[in-house]
């Protein structure tokens, strides 16, 4: 005869029951996500989806107190670069790698100063001071202008030094410490600058900064999860084209997609002054912050490829830096010379 208490044990085992099975379904689905998010497809989409989050809050930060080329030197360096330190921490787990890590510092900056900024030039306006708005923002364009000499100025001192103490064939542990405080003496600078300007305007931070800082971590964060696992599938995999000897190279033009995103971006909307801070304020964080941060815990033998990466990144440097002091932009026939300097930059590094 069935009892109540047959019934309540019989509910009970079905609950259990169906409790496990319900871990069993979550289980297999978190298993299934896994599988697609760490094939090399699902992570290129991450990695992309992420730069598009950081790219979407730090349009809505120009409007709360970081503007023009602070927000293209100080704030979005760590966004676009933070990949590339990414790489370099990554890297860090073997004493092997300084090579690779000095191999996508150096594309990275290459790619950002020539190609990026050359079809910017090419297909955008590419005046950093436009005769149009010149009468009635004069003084806005002549700061702007001064900002962008002296963070060219920067990238000069930042590439010399690496140069200069890579001549020995070596960057050890107190290299790497010249480089790092040179990088933290140069946004410390630009942090002063920022509370100095706020002062002279009586304004305060946003509240909301705080959430858009949270998304930016968030999506940091996936970036990183998406070059680790990247590094990961390429030290792996069998494919020539992606082999580990070329991982310098695979990853510093991979990490640039952010950077051509904001490029882009700003470049459709006339606000050149911040895709040139912001390429080569991402050059800043690789040349000295992840070479100097590597060779802090890891000596790096420095490669050959090094002083032709120096050559192309300074020259692409003078030429902006004339073009901008001379005329106040970068002209659309320096654009395609810029796009020319990229592809022998690729043939001397590529080509065997």
């Amino acid at each position: 005869m069935y009892s109540s208490l047959d019934g309540k044990i019989t509910d009970e085992f079905y609950s259990q029951f169906s409790i496990k099975q319900f871990h069993l379904t979550v289980q297999s689905d978190i298993d299934t996500i896994q599988i697609y998010l760490t094939h090399p497809l699902g992570l290129l989409i991450v990695f992309v989806a992420a730069s598009f989050m950081m790219i979407w809050r730090l349009h809505a930060m120009e409007s709360k107190g970081f503007e023009g080329t602070v927000l293209g030197t100080l704030i979005m360096p760590y966004c676009s670069g933070f990949a590339n330190l990414v790489f370099a921490y990554v890297m860090s787990k073997s004493a092997g790698n300084g090579g690779l890590v000095i191999e996508n510092c150096l594309v990275n900056n290459a790619t950002n100063l020539t190609l990026l900024l050359g079809l910017s030039a090419l297909f955008g306006s590419a005046a950093v001071v436009k005769k149009s708005a010149a009468k009635r923002h004069a003084e806005f364009f002549r700061i702007n202008r001064l900002n962008l000499l002296f963070t060219l100025i920067a990238l000069f001192l930042f590439t010399g030094t690496l140069w200069a103490l890579a001549k020995d064939g070596v960057l050890d542990f107190y290299d790497g410490l010249v480089l790092i405080a040179l990088f933290l003496f140069w946004q410390i600078l630009h942090v002063f600058e920022v509370l100095k300007d706020k002062i002279r305007k009586n304004q305060a931070f946003h509240w909301s900064i705080a959430t858009d800082v949270m998304l930016l971590a968030a999506s940091a964060y996936c970036i990183y999860f998406a070059v680790d696992h990247l590094v990961t599938w390429v030290s792996h995999t069998e494919n020539p084209l992606f082999s580990f000897a070329r991982l310098g190279w695979f990853s510093g033009l991979l990490m640039v997609v952010p950077n051509a995103f904001l490029a882009l971006y700003y470049t459709r909307i006339g606000r050149q002054d911040i895709v040139m801070s912001s390429q080569i304020g991402d050059g800043h964080i690789c040349i000295p912050m992840c070479i100097g941060l590597f060779s802090v815990f890891n000596t790096i033998q420095v490669p050959d490829f090094l002083s032709m990466g120096v050559y192309v990144i300074l020259s692409a440097g003078v030429i902006h830096f004339l073009s901008i002091a001379i005329f106040g932009r970068v002209q659309r026939a320096l654009g395609v010379v810029l796009i020319g300097g990229y592809a022998f930059f690729l043939y001397q590094g590529l080509i065997p």
